[in-house]
């Protein structure tokens, strides 16, 4: 594997070395067409590889240990069709090089998804000051969150993989040595169930999702606004033109945000002249879900689902967490080029990252995202795939 141009993941692996396979052309190809070899290497001293997950079902699952990440989600379409459903890269050397491939494909995200106002946090009654990384916020944890950390990966059986991370105190200024693990698992009615688990031995803050990138027709070649979009949400958390949360929860009724009836996103996606999706350039929101009351998330109701009529396939999302993040790709340009040399236009994809609120320890009326000594986070997510 040729070292890429420019490799740098912050400051952890300015001295990251690559040693590949030198049999790539010879190694055997996933389902979704993926070469292990390409993704079999050294970071930061650590071994990266691509772990494959799958069930008697026609379900295959690819996940490198390089910042947990989900590269590819293989299942039938509606001719039978093993189809990959969300975009990446086919090679560990894009996802490692932040410098000129910046991205958060299938990343498990962490310390803290989404955004902290400003950077600023207050734990244990002291003002921390995090990174600042996105229009003045701290956005996924930093400019190195963990979505560039190598975990330590163990495969217990053809379906479920394990993944760790011990990150340090004063990781991105963030408090405490915390230990996080990631499960992933391919069950046999072709669900990706995930479980977030973390500890640590200070007070600090958790916020933990997947960030997988779906287009379920397949094609991500052409824009997913045709996808059919499904939220269990009355309400949502409005943001100013910094993408920061204002602090409101508000009603979707009458308005654009709403999808308690499934519809295709291209009909209102372009609607600019509803400020929340000008400020957002289409969708970049938390919606509150319904599945959430009295502080308990119920992940056997269904929170969220999404369509494709081209190929027939159907994702429904459950998960115990209070909100949910819809991010409709609108960022792409067509200058990201992902598997199988594909240029991915805007809004190719639509992300669904179960969450606490962004911002949320700077709102003290959301649910909380502390955590403390002797306290296990626990979050989970599971997406489950049939044909419609």
């Amino acid at each position: 594997m040729k070292l890429t141009k420019g490799l740098f993941v912050g400051a952890a692996f300015a001295m990251a070395l690559f040693t590949a396979c030198s049999s790539s052309n010879n190694s055997k190809l996933t389902v979704s067409g993926l070469n292990p070899a390409k993704f079999d290497t050294t970071l930061n001293g650590k071994p990266v590889k691509l772990f494959v997950l799958k069930n008697n079902n026609d379900m295959e699952v690819c996940v490198t240990n390089f910042g947990a990440r989900v590269v590819s989600i293989c299942v039938p379409n509606k001719a039978g069709v093993a189809t990959d459903v969300v975009l990446g890269y086919d090679n560990i050397a894009q996802y490692a090089d932040s410098v000129n491939n910046a991205s958060d494909f299938g990343a498990a995200i962490g310390r803290y998804a989404n955004r902290i106002n400003q950077g600023q946090i207050t734990v244990a009654g002291k003002k921390i000051q995090l990174p600042r990384n996105n229009f003045g916020h701290c956005l996924h944890g930093g400019p190195s969150g963990w979505q560039y950390s190598v975990y330590e990966g163990n495969q217990l059986n053809d379906s479920t993989l394990q993944l760790v991370l011990h990150s340090p105190d004063g990781d991105n200024n963030f408090p405490g040595n915390v230990t996080a693990t990631v499960t992933y698992t391919v069950t046999s009615d072709n669900t990706l169930d995930m479980k977030f688990e973390a500890t640590t031995d200070a007070e600090t803050v958790i916020n933990m999702t997947n960030h997988s990138y779906f287009n379920l027709s397949g094609d991500p070649s052409k824009a997913g606004t045709n996808m059919v979009l499904y939220i269990n949400a009355d309400n949502y958390t409005p943001c100013d033109s910094t993408f920061m949360t204002t602090g409101e929860i508000k009603p979707v009724y009458g308005t654009p945000m709403d999808f308690t009836k499934r519809h295709a996103l291209y009909e209102t996606i372009g609607d600019t002249t509803f400020t929340q999706l000008k400020y957002g350039r289409g969708y970049d929101h938390n919606y509150v879900l319904n599945t959430y009351k009295d502080g308990k998330g119920d992940d056997t109701k269904v929170a969220a689902s999404l369509y494709s009529p081209e190929s027939g396939i159907y994702m429904e999302v459950y998960t115990n967490e209070p909100g949910i993040q819809v991010y409709s790709g609108n960022f792409l340009s067509g200058s990201v080029i992902g598997k199988k040399g594909i240029a991915y236009p805007q809004r190719a994809s639509v992300c669904l990252e179960t969450q606490k609120f962004p911002d949320s320890p700077n709102k003290k009326n959301w649910p909380s995202p502390y955590l403390k000594p002797g306290e296990k986070y626990f979050s989970h997510v599971a997406y489950k795939f049939s044909v419609r």
